[in-house]
């Protein structure tokens, strides 16, 4: 269960609405919003203490648990010419270790990097970030379309370099960077594949 479900599920059986359970918990309601609505899942000690005496459960353990899911949050190019997709696919759980170490999976369509043992169907492990190591396979934004690649840093700009050799690599300028823009939105952690 979590942590929005244990709260809906306590305004039910208790008869209360938001405004009235963030005030017993001790917090303001935009905070009380916040917890609903799954955008905030960093919350101090003190109130996850005061969570578990109202809603009679460990709370801790209730957002480790929500802290395991991740999205499948669409797909992304492993090529070019991808448009970004925002709908969410599904869920996967992550081992704790895994939970720290990454936000969402993205899915993989193309073949551009098959050399790098990431191919059509798999699932990519994503920590958010906006900079990485050269060198590093990485998940970019140019203008609109996402794509995974290595990314490496060169003195005049960045080349966006593919692991399949029909491929050309890709590089762009540091005002081409400004002005398309180019942004890293994320380092691949892991790829999960299923084999069905």
């Amino acid at each position: 269960m979590t942590l929005k479900e244990l709260l809906i599920q306590y305004e039910i059986q208790n008869d209360k609405s938001h405004a009235e359970v963030a005030e017993e918990i001790g917090v303001s309601l935009s905070t009380y919003y916040r917890w609903l609505s799954g955008e905030s899942t960093h919350i101090k000690k003190t109130k996850i203490k005061k969570l578990s005496e109202v809603l009679h459960c460990d709370v801790e353990q209730v957002i480790e648990d929500m802290n395991r899911v991740k999205p499948i949050l669409g797909r992304v190019k492993a090529g070019y010419d991808l448009w970004a997709d925002q709908d969410v696919e599904g869920y996967v759980e992550v081992g704790h270790g895994d939970a720290q170490n990454g936000d969402y999976f993205l899915r993989v369509t193309g073949d551009s990097m098959i050399d790098s043992h990431i191919y059509e169907g798999d699932l990519v492990y994503v920590q958010q970030c906006n900079n990485v190591e050269s060198g590093k396979i990485t998940v970019v934004m140019i203008g609109d379309e996402v794509t995974i690649k290595i990314v490496k840093f060169l003195s005049d700009g960045i080349l966006l370099e593919a692991s399949n050799p029909k491929y050309d690599n890709r590089k762009f300028t540091f005002s081409q960077v400004e002005e398309l823009p180019v942004r890293i939105i994320g380092k691949v952690r892991f790829v999960r594949r299923d084999f069905i």
